[in-house]
Order: structure tokens, then C-alpha cells, then sequence
């Protein structure tokens, strides 16, 4: 099947050398949910940029619903639908007039009874005839939302959209985005709240200084990089650990009164019932277990260390 969206060999390269992208192929399929994560300068919104047409890359191709986003400009540019990082709008208009008009420019009729909706599922609805200068940042955001949706887009791209806002607006927005996958529509969200990115996305890609790490189902992504640990509080602390657990990868912490297993998420020889029944045979008396496993921002940040 053809990706909603596909990234051939994408570099940009600025007149001082700088290169903000180098060679970055991706493809995101129909109704997928995709999160860029990558540090401040990586490359994220050059990226979202040069696919929304904002800025020219130095080569490569972007196809959008299979629509070249040069030669075939229009058709692409329909089909996307934009939240960016910053609070541009018309202050003198309302939001109702300014969404209509935002429909209007891609030659689509009126349609009111879209617009309203739209209005009303950001909380927007009571303040449709105000001036937009009038409005907090909270609501200018939900405005560039809106915006964004009005054309009814087949990808939808939030560059940063949570950052600053507060959390009532950050639980609509996710509602939203999962009501727009129902739909089909892709979403190519980046953010630096990456238990965000681990709650809704499908798939992580994971960008530094220009250049895409990886792309990676998150559940596999977590499987196979995420660390597992295995923590037994013991009821009376031990001096040394018997050589049986030693063996099996175990260390004492908290002055003998804890046991502390570490292994690699995908490690299927590791199986806790196996350790506890060890931890037993060795004659130590358990006081309580605990386990847990790298998060996603865990994950994250060792890709980041071991890349630069």
C-alpha cells in the first residue's frame, strides 16, 4: 500500500554549510500516528517545513498522498494541514471569520456547520466573535488547531503543539488526535513531552543534528532497547550474596536489604518466576518485589548519548 506520506533521501544544506538534514527517508502510513523526538536544533521543524513547503530543500523528494510537493504543489498542499510552533494569527479578526476564510483558502465551499464543530470541540464556541487579540495563549493555540483542521487534512503535522499550554487543552488536543486517527487521517507530531509520544504515538522516530536515527514501532522500540529490572526487598540484609545469584546477575543494594536484576527487555532467557524461585532455593526470605522498565525519554536519551 502507498504511505500517506513518504520522504526520499531529504538533505538541507543552508549557505553558511550547515547541513539541517541529511539524507532522511521516511514513509507513514494512512491513519498513523508518528512522533519526532529529537533535542532543540535537530532538525524536527526544518523537517515539517520543507514538507508543508515553507522551505526548499537542497534535494530529495517529498510525496504527499502520492502528490510531489513541488511539481505538484497544490494537490500536496491540500492534503496538509499545519499547527506550528508559533502564535501567528490575525489579531483584528475572530476566530470564526478567521477559520472560514482559513477553509477558504484552499477553494473549499462554506461550510458553517464544520466550522462550529471544529469551534466546539476546542472549547472555542463562546468566544467565535471576539477579537483574536482578546484571547489568552491557551486559546490563540487552540485557534492554530482549529485553523489546521478546518480543510479537513489527510495529514496533520503539530510542531510542538502542548508547549505551554495547560492540561485541559493538552487532553482535548490528544482526544482530537485520536478521534482524526479513527478517521484516517495521519498525524506527524513532535514534542518534548515525551511521555506524550509514549502514550499516543505508533511509531517514534528519533532525530539528531540533521540526521533520522531511527524509525521504530514504539512497543518494538521499547522491547528491544528498553532495560528491565528486577528489585526484592529482602527481610533480613545479607553481608554477601550467595554465589547461585551472583551467577545470575544479581547485586546487593541498600546495605544487603535489596536485590537488584537488570536486563535487556528483549532478553527471553530472563524469566522472573525462574529468579524468584533462585531467590528461595537460596533460603532468603522475600519482604517485597518490585519491577519496572526503561521508559521511552530513557530510551531516548542513552540514543542521543551513544549518537554524539
Amino acid at each position: 500500500m502507498q504511505p500517506m506520506l513518504s520522504v526520499q533521501q531529504l538533505t538541507k544544506t543552508y549557505a553558511g554549510g550547515k547541513a539541517a538534514l541529511s539524507d532522511v527517508n521516511l514513509d507513514v502510513a494512512k491513519g498513523e500516528i508518528l512522533a519526532l523526538l529529537g533535542p532543540n536544533g535537530a532538525g524536527k521543524t526544518t523537517l515539517i517545513s520543507i514538507i508543508c513547503g515553507i522551505v526548499t530543500a537542497t534535494s530529495g523528494k517529498v510525496l504527499v498522498g502520492g502528490f510531489d510537493n513541488v511539481t505538484q504543489f497544490r494537490q500536496a498542499r491540500s492534503l496538509i494541514g499545519l499547527v506550528p510552533q508559533e502564535l501567528t494569527t490575525d489579531a483584528f479578526e475572530t476566530p470564526w471569520d478567521n477559520m472560514c476564510f482559513s477553509r477558504e483558502l484552499f477553494g473549499l465551499p462554506k461550510n458553517p456547520a464544520l466550522v462550529e464543530k471544529v469551534l466546539k470541540d476546542l472549547s472555542l464556541w463562546d468566544k467565535k466573535d471576539q477579537r483574536i487579540m482578546s484571547l489568552s495563549g491557551g486559546m490563540k493555540r487552540r485557534l492554530l488547531i482549529g485553523k489546521a483542521l478546518v480543510h479537513e487534512p489527510k495529514v496533520l503535522f503539530l510542531d510542538e503543539p502542548t508547549a505551554g499550554v495547560d492540561v485541559e487543552l493538552r487532553k482535548d488536543m490528544w482526544r482530537l488526535v485520536a478521534e482524526m486517527r479513527e478517521q484516517g487521517v495521519t498525524v506527524v507530531l513532535t514534542t518534548h513531552y515525551i511521555e506524550e509520544a509514549e502514550a499516543i504515538a505508533d511509531r517514534v522516530g528519533i532525530i539528531s543534528d540533521g540526521k533520522l536515527l531511527l524509525v521504530e514501532d514504539k512497543t518494538s522500540l521499547m522491547a528491544s532497547m528498553g532495560q528491565k529490572q528486577l528489585q526484592v526487598d529482602l527481610k533480613t540484609p545479607l553481608l554477601t550474596l550467595p554465589e547461585s545469584l551472583t551467577s545470575l546477575g544479581f547485586n546487593l543494594q541498600k546495605d544487603g536489604a535489596q536485590l537488584l536484576l537488570k536486563y535487556q527487555g528483549n532478553d527471553d532467557k530472563v524469566e522472573v518466576s525462574a529468579m524468584l524461585a533462585a531467590i528461595y532455593e537460596a533460603g532468603l526470605e522475600v519482604a517485597d518485589i518490585h519491577t519496572s522498565q526503561s521508559s521511552l525519554e530513557e530510551i531516548f536519551i542513552e540514543l542521543l548519548q551513544e549518537a554524539s
